[in-house]
C-alpha cells in the first residue's frame, strides 16, 4: 500500500467506519474470547480507543481490521491479567474436580469415560462452536482464561505464563482442570441439543 498522507491517514481513520466495518466483528471475537457481553463491549471500546490515540503508528502495511484485531487482543490480555491478579478470583477453582472424573488409582470411573468422547463430525459444526461457548462461559475465569490463551490463541506456555505471572506448573494444573470441566460439558450439551 501506498504511504498514506496526513489527510488521507485521518479519513482513513474515520470512528463510526471502524464501527460500521469492524464493530460486529471485533465483539464477536472478544465475547467468543471473554464469554462476557459487557466485557467485550468494553475492551473493544478501550481497543477502538486506542486506535484512535495510535492511529500515526498505522503503517498501511496491513488491513485496518487486523491491525484493529492486534490492539484488540492485547486489550483481551490486559483483561486476563488483571483478573489473574485480583484476588476475588483466586479461591474460585475451589477443589479437585479430577476427583468427578477418576478413581483412586488415577483411572477414568467408567460410567464417565466414554462421556469425554465428541464425534470427530462435530467439529466442523457450527452447534459445536456454540456449545463450546457455552461451555466456556461454565468454567471458572482464571481456566477459561488460560484455556483461551493456550488452546484457542495457540499461545506457548512461556507466553501465557508470562503474561498472567503464573508458573507453568500452575497453567498445567488449570489447563487440566479446565479441560476436564469442558469434555463432560461438550459431551453433555452435545447429546442433549442433539436430542
Amino acid at each position: 500500500m501506498d504511504n498514506l498522507t496526513e489527510a488521507d491517514n485521518r479519513q482513513v481513520f474515520e470512528p463510526s467506519a471502524w464501527i460500521d466495518q469492524y464493530g460486529n466483528y471485533l465483539y464477536r471475537y472478544a465475547l467468543s474470547r471473554l464469554r462476557d457481553g459487557e466485557a467485550a463491549e468494553e475492551v473493544v471500546q478501550q481497543a477502538l480507543v486506542a486506535g484512535l490515540q495510535h492511529a500515526g503508528q498505522f503503517t498501511g502495511q496491513g488491513s485496518q481490521r487486523g491491525w484493529l484485531l492486534g490492539i484488540l487482543k492485547r486489550k483481551i490480555l490486559d483483561l486476563f491479567r488483571q483478573r489473574n491478579r485480583d484476588s476475588s478470583f483466586t479461591s474460585e477453582d475451589g477443589g479437585d474436580p479430577s476427583d468427578k472424573f477418576f478413581d483412586r488409582q488415577g483411572n477414568w470411573r467408567p460410567e464417565l469415560q466414554a462421556a469425554i468422547r465428541l464425534p470427530l463430525d462435530s467439529l466442523e459444526r457450527e452447534e459445536f462452536w456454540q456449545i463450546l461457548r457455552g461451555c466456556l462461559e461454565s468454567l471458572p475465569t482464571r481456566q477459561a482464561d488460560v484455556f483461551v490463551l493456550r488452546e484457542m490463541d495457540d499461545r506457548s506456555t512461556e507466553d501465557v505464563c508470562k503474561d498472567l505471572e503464573i508458573k507453568a506448573s500452575n497453567l498445567w494444573v488449570l489447563l487440566h482442570r479446565a479441560r476436564l470441566r469442558l469434555a463432560t460439558c461438550l459431551k453433555s450439551r452435545w447429546y442433549r441439543e442433539s436430542n
